[in-house]
């Protein structure tokens, strides 16, 4: 590990121009590349004391040996500069997209003789009119396939295509009506070159005009009683309804655009774009990177479009819209108005159409990297890294196979509640799951809660493995166990299932720093356990915290033990949150029947039908509760006598006038209040 000190430029040397730096390790291999707009005070920022900085950063400074710079005189030409020196040393500290392919695009070769319709991909070409870019080269097939009926435009090869010539033949396609066979003189090159035009119409989004034409012919034809022409033009006519329908219009005719999005984590960011064209949605395209520098969304986006755009294989619309603006916007937006030759409009979408497009990117990038997360965690290899680092990193004997993690959760001190989960092999095993609801004490207190769910859990264990003996896991199981041990061990419940908490853990981890983890091992000595490891990860900086020590683990950015340990207290957050919003809906939503015992949702919800207000059945005898279906005299005995214990509502009051309202009126069945969005607090 380098002092960055031991590298540092003297004071003064670094110019305030514009300009793109390089760090270098000690074999000389370029680790990092970036740009300023003013040298000076970037670079500065490099040096300044580790502790203040990103632990990134941090580390990317400390593998560092070298830096050096180069001066340009805008800040486009440093953007251009930063991007072709990325391309070039593949700098590891640098955020890179995985997905660098090309994507295909539908072009027509209006620069030759005889157009031709062909999938292209790459740098586009002069006098090529390209229509995409596509997902998938099939898309694009069938959707010229559709085309091709109405306009038969060459798509051979040039090699088929003078073969053709030369023969005096078509090929299969000039014989099943496919093509205009210009091949053969058909059709003159101007009539060929007029369907390519118009091929070229329909598909940038002038649709309406073609239709209304072809629908005009049919009419006259059917009129003059030539069934056959009019059969013809109905079934291309749905030919090319069928095709626009592949591209829904989103937007209007005329709009030309890219929307890209973000979804990002502490980790890894996904990118998705969606390609606008003629108002239709042409394309699509995604990337998934690693965070290994210490980038915001912001700076996501600006390394998002020079991926896009900095190859020179895009065309650049006229629009482009993001999530967040690159700061500063002006470079990036006057870089991407030179590719494009005209002036670009880089912005977010505020209102309309746009944002509500914008949202649908916005979803599918957080699904892909929820699906990158899933895929990248059922890997068998993966998993057994994650495992082998966390075990090296904490110092353990052995992996740790079973993980259990705990949070606490609650809303400004009340319905405070924890979660238990429980990794196995790296997988979640959801069966294994416990919610707690604090019972010790009332209020807030995180450290607390989090000593009382751990003494409670391995109680828990110590009572249940009193009752079954000393522990032993079973070599070869009959069958597979939700639990992991014998059906056989132990107490159940009325059901039949085994009534514990599995096996302990080989690691604990608490959500939460130092405090958190404090607790749990004085609860853990308290219980005279010492064969269960234990540590936390504290959210901020995503620190693995261990018992009595100062200082925490840190564990590499891209490790997969740290994507395993936040994976586990993810989880467990999510868990408990969901498990203290249904316990704050359920209390706020409560109502004087709930608490009546042995009267269920049903004949709850048929008291009230029949009644209609709470004060109707409040006034009601024995007798006339018996009489609505369901009720039995015991039954109506003991909702008569707990609604007859409890103290009359405050009588309702007119808002608008202050007038008390006359005890005639009745006053409504219980309904869940109108509250205003709180933050839960984790």
């Amino acid at each position: 590990m380098a002092d960055p000190s031991t590298y540092r430029p003297a004071p003064g040397a670094i110019p305030a121009s514009p300009g793109v730096y390089k760090f270098r390790d000690a074999h000389g291999r370029v680790i990092y590349v970036g740009k300023a707009k003013s040298l000076r005070p970037r670079l500065s920022s490099y040096f300044q004391d580790l502790a203040g900085l990103h632990p990134r950063t941090a580390t990317m400074v400390t593998t560092a040996a070298s830096v050096e710079w180069t001066v340009v005189s805008t800040e486009v030409e440093a953007l251009q500069l930063e991007y072709s020196w990325i391309k070039e040393f593949d700098p590891r500290f640098n955020v890179k997209y995985r997905d660098d392919k090309s994507y295909p695009e539908l072009a027509v070769t209006l620069n030759e003789e005889y157009p031709r319709v062909q999938v292209m991909r790459g740098a586009h070409r002069k006098g090529v009119r390209y229509f995409g870019p596509y997902g998938h080269a099939w898309a694009i097939r069938e959707t010229v396939d559709l085309l091709l009926r109405v306009f038969p435009v060459r798509t051979c090869s040039n090699g088929v295509f003078k073969r053709a010539r030369q023969v005096g033949r078509p090929c299969l396609l000039g014989y099943i009506g496919k093509c205009a066979a210009p091949c053969v003189g058909r059709v003159s090159p101007e009539e060929h070159r007029a369907l390519a035009e118009d091929f070229c119409d329909f598909m940038a989004g002038r649709t309406g005009n073609y239709l209304r034409r072809l629908e005009t012919e049919m009419q006259e034809a059917a009129a003059d009683l030539e069934y056959e022409k009019a059969a013809r033009l109905r079934d291309d006519i749905g030919a090319l309804k069928r095709a626009m329908e592949k591209n829904a219009i989103v937007l209007a005719d005329a709009t030309d655009a890219d929307l890209l999005a973000v979804a990002e984590d502490e980790l890894e960011a996904a990118v998705q774009i969606f390609h606008v064209r003629g108002g239709r949605v042409r394309g699509q395209r995604g990337w998934v990177t690693d965070k290994v520098e210490d980038v915001d969304t912001a700076g996501l986006v600006e390394h998002a479009l020079q991926q896009l755009y900095g190859g020179g294989s895009e065309s650049v619309p006229r629009e482009v819209l993001v999530p967040a603006l690159p700061e500063p916007d002006e470079p990036v937006r006057d870089w991407l108005s030179g590719l494009r030759g005209a002036q670009v409009d880089l912005r977010v979408p505020q209102r309309g159409d746009k944002k509500d497009l914008m949202a649908t990117v916005q979803r599918n990038a957080q699904q892909a990297l929820a699906l990158h997360k899933t895929k990248r965690a059922s890997d068998l290899t993966t998993r057994s890294r994650a495992l082998q680092e966390i075990a090296e990193a904490l110092e353990l004997d052995s992996v740790p196979l079973r993980i259990e993690c705990f949070d606490i959760s609650h809303l400004q001190g009340e319905d405070v509640v924890a979660s238990m989960v429980v990794f196995e092999d790296g997988l979640a095993r959801k069966s294994e799951y416990r919610r707690f609801q604090i019972k010790g004490f009332e209020g807030q207190d995180d450290v607390r809660s989090m000593h009382e769910v751990v003494s409670r859990r391995f109680r828990r264990y110590l009572q249940e493995r009193e009752q079954t003996g000393e522990w032993a896991v079973p070599e070869e199981p009959e069958g597979p166990e939700e639990d992991g041990h014998r059906p056989e061990d132990g107490p159940r419940t009325e059901d039949g299932r085994p009534k514990r908490f599995a096996y302990p853990p080989q690691l604990l981890v608490v959500d939460g720093g130092q405090p958190q983890v404090a607790a749990a091992r004085r609860a853990l000595d308290e219980l005279g356990i010492d064969d269960v490891a234990l540590c936390g990860l504290a959210k901020r900086l995503e620190e693995v915290w261990l018992p009595g020590e100062d200082d925490p683990v840190v564990l590499p950015r891209s490790s997969e033990g740290l994507y395993l340990l936040q994976r586990v207290r993810d989880e467990a957050h999510r868990f408990a949150i969901t498990y203290q919003r249904g316990k704050r809906s359920k209390r706020l939503t409560a109502g004087e029947l709930d608490s009546v015992p042995g009267l269920g949702e049903t004949r709850r919800q048929a008291l009230l039908k029949h009644f209609g207000s709470l004060k109707r059945l409040r006034a009601a005898t024995v007798d006339e509760l018996c009489a609505v279906p369901g009720i039995g005299r015991r039954t109506a005995e003991t909702v008569a006598a707990a609604l007859s214990s409890r103290t009359p509502a405050a009588p309702a009051v007119n808002t608008a006038t202050g007038e008390i309202i006359e005890d005639g009126a009745d006053e409504p069945a219980p309904a869940a209040p109108e509250t205003a969005p709180i933050q839960e607090t984790p």
